[in-house]
C-alpha cells in the first residue's frame, strides 16, 4: 500500500519548482494532487507532465490572495472526491533583493505580504474546515530559513516568512488535538527558478552561509515535505523543520 492511496491532496505553486517536485512525490505515492497556480503555461505543462506518467493530477488556475476563490477551489476539490487530506503550500514570491529598508518599495512590499502571508492564512482557513470535519488532516507551509535568521536586503521576503512561522505555530496548537497537523518547512537555498530573479550578490551570501556549500535540491526537500504530511508524522505539529544544509543546526 502507497503512503498516500486513497488520500487527495492540494498543492498550492505547484506548477514549478519546489510545489512542483512535492505534487510530484505524492501523486507517485498515490495521491489524488490537486496543483494551485496563477501560471497558466507552467500549470499546463506540469499537469500533462505528469499525468502523462500515469500519475492523478489536475490543475486549477487561482489567485491565493483571494478568499473567494480558496474557498470556491476546496469546497470543488471537497465535492468532487470526498474529502481533504493534504494540503501543502508551496506558493510565494521572492519580491526585491539586495535592496534596504529605506529603499525597499512599499507597493511591492504588501505584494510580498498578500501572496506570503495573507495566501497561506487563506489557504489554512479553509482547508482546515473539511479536515476538522473527518477528524485529520496535515498541512505544511514552505518558509525559509530566511523567515527564521532575517536576510538582510528581503525585507518583504523575510518579513513574510517570519510570519508564516507564527502563523505555523500558533494554528498547530489551535487543532493540536484535532488529527490535524499544521508544520512548515525552511529550506536554505534550494536551486529552483524562483531565484532566478535574486540578485547574483543576495545568492552568493546565501550560499555561502551554507556548510556544504551547494544549494538543495527539489528532490529533498520534496522528500522532507512528503514525511511530514505523511501518517506516519503524527508527534508533530506547529514545528518547521529545517533542510538548510547545516546553516541552522539548533
Amino acid at each position: 500500500m502507497e503512503r498516500f492511496e486513497n488520500q487527495v491532496a492540494i498543492v498550492a505553486g505547484g506548477a514549478r519548482g519546489i510545489g512542483k517536485g512535492v505534487a510530484k512525490r505524492l501523486a507517485s505515492e498515490g495521491a489524488t494532487v490537486v496543483i494551485l497556480d496563477v501560471l497558466q503555461k507552467e500549470l499546463d505543462a506540469t499537469v500533462k507532465e505528469l499525468t502523462g506518467n500515469g500519475l492523478k493530477v489536475s490543475g486549477e488556475i487561482v489567485d491565493v490572495t483571494s478568499e473567494k476563490e480558496i474557498q470556491t477551489l476546496v469546497q470543488k476539490v471537497v465535492a468532487a472526491n470526498g474529502r481533504l487530506d493534504v494540503m501543502v503550500n508551496c506558493a510565494g514570491i521572492v519580491g526585491e533583493t539586495n535592496v534596504k529598508i529605506g529603499d525597499y518599495t512599499t507597493d511591492i512590499f504588501d505584494k510580498v505580504i498578500a501572496i506570503n502571508l495573507r495566501g497561506a492564512f487563506l489557504l489554512t482557513k479553509h482547508a482546515i474546515a473539511p479536515m476538522v470535519k473527518a477528524g485529520y488532516g496535515r498541512i505544511l507551509h514552505v518558509t525559509s530559513i530566511g523567515g527564521k535568521e532575517g536576510n538582510p536586503g528581503m525585507m518583504g521576503y523575510a518579513a513574510s516568512k517570519s510570519g508564516l512561522i507564527g502563523l505555523v505555530k500558533g494554528a498547530g496548537k489551535e487543532y493540536a488535538e484535532s488529527g490535524i497537523t499544521v508544520n512548515g518547512i525552511a529550506p536554505a537555498v534550494i536551486a529552483t527558478e524562483f531565484n532566478e530573479n535574486t540578485d547574483p550578490a543576495m545568492l552568493k551570501y546565501m550560499t555561502d552561509k551554507i556548510p556544504m556549500k551547494r544549494m538543495g535540491t527539489i528532490e529533498e526537500v520534496a522528500a522532507l515535505s512528503c514525511w511530514i504530511v505523511s501518517k506516519e508524522a503524527s508527534f508533530n505539529t506547529g514545528f518547521v523543520f529545517d533542510i538548510s544544509g547545516g546553516r541552522a543546526t539548533y
